[in-house]
């Protein structure tokens, strides 16, 4: 268990983290979410000690960050944002070095080393120095060090940056996997992240929590939720077969020719009281489907109330 209580982080009169409290369980994948600035990175570093809170705390299995440093530092693996290495050393040197660092010794170090390369497929560079790879690459060694000791916390700022569509669905399946005997709290701002790999979601700006919920949840809470996407094959007034019809908001035209989204007016399901209205219509209807709600619109809508914009 984390437990985040009433974390605050000052840099001058800066409030970059703002009286943040949260608790994160064993087995939860959380997606820490915010727009750039939000304060995310700086809590990262405070959760792993990397920066000291100016007021609050963080408990890691019971061991306070500030207070007990060593034994929290100890069950917490951490790929920071931009993964400092040393780039004159080869992908196995620095693997080596960081299994060494974490007290393994012997046969012990290979074994180690050797299963991360295993684990994130580094064997193709593992003799290649850190400074000519490609920064999905580097992304990678990154991680390998992260979870060299098998750690009870993983920590990832940005885990996928700079990865290719296929280093990205492996990444994520890794972390999956990782996730179920861990706790595991994932920076990052590609949203798709959040619905493919976390089973919790907190959005953070200006340093405060403005939402908090599993994927699903915060998607209902989306004006898309329930909504009705219809291509048309030929141009067609479907407004009009709409108007005044019980649980049905406004009709939102598409970019695409002929595309609409028909949204629902109280979050309940209207899919098939627009169907009988299409068949009964007779639409032209090329396309129809069920909308589960967009993460992006929910981030948008949170960020911009908690800013007091329009």
């Amino acid at each position: 268990m984390i437990e985040i209580s009433h974390l605050t982080k000052k840099f001058d009169q800066f409030a970059a983290i703002d009286d943040l409290s949260f608790n994160v369980a064993e087995g939860e994948v959380l997606g820490f979410l915010g727009p750039n600035g939000a304060g995310k990175s700086t809590t990262m570093k405070v959760i792993t000690g990397f920066l000291s809170p100016s007021a609050g705390s963080v408990t890691v299995d019971g061991y306070d960050i500030t207070r007990n440093a060593i034994e929290a530092k100890a069950l917490i693996g951490y790929l920071p944002e931009g993964a400092p290495s040393y780039g004159d050393m080869t992908t196995l040197e620095f693997l080596n070095f960081i299994a060494e660092i974490r007290g393994y010794r012997g046969d012990e170090v290979n074994t180690r080393v050797q299963h991360v390369i295993e684990e994130v497929e580094l064997q193709s560079v593992a003799q290649q120095t850190i400074e000519t790879l490609s920064k999905g690459f580097k992304r990678r060694v990154g991680l390998a060090q992260a979870i060299m000791h098998d750690p009870k916390v993983l920590i990832l700022d940005e885990p996928t940056d700079g990865l290719d569509p296929n280093q990205k669905h492996h990444v994520r399946e890794l972390i999956k996997n990782l996730a179920k005997d861990k706790i595991v709290i994932i920076s990052t701002h590609i949203l798709e992240e959040v619905t493919a790999v976390c089973t919790r979601a907190i959005i953070i700006d200006e340093g405060k929590i403005v939402a908090d919920g599993t994927p699903a949840e915060l998607g209902a809470q989306s004006q898309y939720h329930h909504a009705v996407s219809v291509r048309l094959n030929e141009e067609y007034d479907l407004t009009s077969d709409l108007v005044g019809v019980s649980g049905i908001g406004n009709v939102v035209a598409e970019e695409e020719e002929n595309s609409f989204t028909i949204l629902a007016s109280n979050g309940a399901p209207i899919f098939t009281k627009v169907t009988e209205i299409a068949q009964s219509n007779h639409w032209p209807v090329a396309e129809f489907h069920v909308n589960r709600g967009q993460l992006e619109d929910v981030f948008r809508t949170v960020t911009a109330q908690s800013r007091g914009d329009e």
